[in-house]
């Protein structure tokens, strides 16, 4: 019996040897393979929660739509007494477009949201050298502030590219097990569903802009405590319809664009009040 055995190792291994020299001749990629092995790491939301930013000795994490990053470079902000610590040691998605930092709002789940939350901040203010535009929780710092510039489409950015931005700008350690992984590291239903929404909000707003863009948008100023206003160097400003929006966000908006005289008599165009019919500039 133990000779027999003896045999079948014997036999099996210059098999074996014959495989992977097989595999390397038709260029497998045994390098990414590895790397990917490594890349593998699956947590369980007790082991990330160890990694929070109170234990010196390991890293600070976070998990992002399940994907786990070490953020420990930045500490300063996501370790303990940082700005963004409430991030470290957990996934908390929602809060990345809700905006609520607190409670039940640090949570992985986006049940609830529509489309258009499913879509962040676009990079309209001045960048810092952590994060591609200001971080949410900065600009929800201010509740006027957020009720006014949050919805709104133009600004916003899938929580994809937040995703994106993590992976461009941190080390990618692993996944989170649960909601959008599952226990082989295998995206969930729950993931792609995100992914296909978060697409369709990008799509939407793409369409948006081409759209708007065969009409251009119109001038604008606004001051704090004066009114604003609103001109045209070519044209007359009219507000119209943003047909995307009731997709985007489930109720209609209007933009101000500009359109030459011979234009004027199409349906749907909107004198700003106290505006002259033909007056190149509004206050607003």
């Amino acid at each position: 019996m133990a000779k027999l055995i003896n045999r079948s190792s014997f036999v099996a291994l210059p098999v074996f040897v014959a495989l992977i020299a097989l595999l390397i001749a038709f260029g497998f990629p045994f390098k990414s393979y590895l790397v990917s092995l490594r890349q593998q790491r699956l947590f369980t939301a007790e082991e990330l929660s160890l990694y929070n930013g109170t234990d010196v000795n390991l890293p600070i994490l976070l998990a992002i739509l399940g994907s786990v990053f070490d953020v420990t470079k930045g500490k300063s902000h996501y370790g303990i007494g940082g700005g963004y610590n409430h991030f470290a040691g957990r996934d908390a998605s929602r809060a990345f477009v809700s905006g609520n930092f607190t409670g039940d709002g640090l949570t992985d789940s986006l049940r609830g949201l529509s489309s258009s939350e499913v879509i962040l901040i676009k990079c309209s203010f001045l960048p810092n050298d952590l994060w591609p535009c200001m971080h949410p929780l900065e600009i929800l710092r201010d509740s006027q502030f957020a009720a006014r510039f949050w919805p709104t489409p133009l600004r916003v950015k899938s929580i994809i590219e937040w995703r994106e931005f993590y992976r461009r700008s941190y080390k990618f350690v692993g996944k989170l097990v649960g909601r959008y992984y599952d226990i082989q590291g295998n995206p969930t239903k729950y993931l792609k569903g995100v992914e296909a929404k978060a697409a369709r909000g990008a799509q939407l707003l793409e369409k948006q802009k081409k759209e708007e863009a065969k009409q251009p948008s119109c001038n604008s100023r606004w001051s704090q405590g004066e009114d604003g206003e609103v001109w045209c160097d070519d044209g007359f400003p009219r507000l119209v319809q943003r047909p995307q929006e009731i997709a985007l966000t489930g109720k209609m908006s209007k933009r101000c664009a500009c359109f030459t005289e011979d234009q004027l008599s199409q349906q749907g165009l909107e004198v700003y009040e106290g505006c002259d019919y033909l007056s190149k500039t509004c206050r607003v």
